[in-house]
């Protein structure tokens, strides 16, 4: 009798063995395409941006209004768990981030190869090399950013930020404009790369979209690792700075302005 329990426990033993490896085998692999999306979500400070809302003051005592933000995101590269990388066709790579137009907050990347995902990184502006094409080699893309204003003339290129509104300061109290727009100026270029870890990973899958959620702190474009003082560049009817040695300076603080929030794994998710 003894005997007989062992065995029959024994087998009951095995065939939960054999019944784990087999579920264990049946886990789906990570194949095939999915999409993932960033999207973007404009703050200042701790607070989301509200357009002519008054911001707190930043560290120059400036308190500003803002009634315009819009940015050029491209070269979109993904980082894998494994440090493998993929970048999104840089044909399709150029979009424009505009806080006026909510169609605009989702970038949708589609055909990304299933994976999970641990970093992201891409450009603010248009690179050079894209530039040296020539207006006939940007594609649709040209249309696109001349429509949405951010295209000086083809001779003097894209604009890459347009931060606009008006500020009051200790030495200026009432209302004044300011417009902050970045791109190349003389020996300067401009475009920057931000690279982001992500605090979970985005897990690509042929079911599931991804949604990373990033912040875009717009109090850090004039007040991050370099303090840009407006009144300081005010001639009087505002102040305009638009090319300069302060747009290198700016392109140096926008890798600050952006963090991711969080991840939305979730299948069929849409993010928020």
């Amino acid at each position: 009798m003894k005997n007989t329990f062992k065995y029959a426990f024994a087998a009951l033993a095995l065939t939960f063995s054999l019944t784990s490896c087999s579920s264990d085998d049946d886990s789906p692999a990570i194949t095939g395409n999915g999409d993932l999306v960033l999207e973007f979500d404009q703050a200042y400070g701790g607070d989301d941006l509200i357009f002519g809302a008054t911001q707190t003051a930043n560290s120059e005592g400036e308190v500003l209004k803002i009634s315009s933000m819009k940015y050029i995101v491209s070269n979109i590269v993904l980082t894998k768990a494994d440090g493998t990388t993929y970048t999104y066709p840089k044909a399709d790579s150029y979009f424009v981030v505009d806080e006026a137009n909510e169609a605009t907050h989702a970038i949708t990347l589609e055909g990304i190869p299933a994976g999970n995902y641990t970093k992201v990184k891409f450009g603010i502006g248009v690179d050079q090399e894209q530039y040296n094409l020539g207006a006939a080699g940007q594609g649709n893309f040209l249309a696109t950013a001349d429509a949405a204003g951010m295209l000086w003339t083809w001779a003097a290129g894209y604009r890459f930020v347009a931060f606009e509104g008006t500020y009051t300061s200790p030495s200026i109290d009432t209302d004044s404009p300011f417009m902050v727009h970045t791109g190349k100026s003389g020996a300067n270029y401009n475009y920057v790369e931000v690279t982001l870890d992500l605090p979970t990973n985005g897990l690509v899958r042929e079911t599931i979209s991804p949604v990373v959620h990033i912040i875009a702190d717009l109090s850090k474009i004039l007040d991050g690792t370099n303090k840009i003082n407006l009144s300081e560049n005010d001639g009087g009817a505002g102040a305009m700075i638009m090319g300069g040695d302060l747009l290198p300076l700016i392109t140096q603080n926008m890798p600050g302005v952006f963090t991711v929030d969080h991840v939305h794994n979730e299948e069929g998710a849409h993010g928020h």
